[in-house]
């Protein structure tokens, strides 16, 4: 089970989600334990549990994180293009942008300006040459809407759960690409969805999941 990968240090922590089989690539093994889930939760980093970070927000389980991951492996290689919706707390964008190297780029969107404060500072505590390099960007916004000044991208990753898959997001993913995302509200699927080559778009779920709801920005303020 996911609690038995809870460990009282980073490294273990990702050794036990290989040995459980939810890591399975030495390219997502070698890029969690580069980001220590220390500096990105402020407590209990090392559970394999989902954490409040503040502002109604979590940074996901590390089983999570895991399996998101190496759904995208194959989309996360060097020079490749990705985008983090929901970035939350900054480490999934930062994990991302170690895979895709110096010669890649990572843009991690969330639609609360300090939740993009606070993974700014997350990333700053070990893994600043990210974002002195551009590997990374973390900027505000819309999620539902992506970042259509940097697509299209490799892939693309979504850390809360959107009633229905944002049609923008499927336009900036490129042919070849994939995006992984959460849909549902009260029953939520963990979805695949692929682009093809030739544009269509084929979708697979995977698993029965629980995270917050992707937020439309215009819906969350008052009048």
């Amino acid at each position: 089970m996911a609690w038995r990968c809870s460990a009282e240090g980073n490294e273990q922590l990702v050794r036990n989600l290989r040995k459980a089989g939810v890591i399975r690539s030495d390219a997502v093994e070698q890029a969690m334990i580069s980001v220590d889930r220390r500096n990105y939760a402020p407590k209990n980093a090392y559970e394999d549990a989902p954490q409040p970070i503040g502002h109604s927000a979590t940074i996901s389980a590390p089983h999570m994180h895991g399996h998101a991951l190496e759904l995208l492996a194959n989309h996360l290689q060097s020079g490749m293009r990705a985008l983090d919706v929901g970035s939350g707390s900054g480490y999934l964008s930062a994990v991302m942008a170690r895979m895709v190297g110096p010669e890649g780029r990572v843009v991690g969107i969330d639609y609360l300006a300090p939740l993009v404060t606070l993974a700014t500072e997350n990333v700053k505590k070990a893994d600043n040459d990210l974002l002195e390099k551009g590997q990374l960007q973390l900027v505000q916004g819309d999620g539902w809407k992506g970042f259509e000044q940097a697509a299209p991208f490799d892939c693309i990753h979504v850390g809360a759960a959107a009633e229905s898959v944002p049609e923008m997001l499927l336009e900036q993913l490129k042919p070849g690409g994939r995006m992984v995302i959460p849909v549902g509200t009260t029953a939520q699927q963990f979805c695949q969805i692929d682009r093809l080559p030739n544009g269509n778009f084929e979708q697979k779920r995977h698993m029965g999941v629980m995270y917050v709801p992707l937020v439309h920005p215009s819906a969350s303020v008052c009048p």
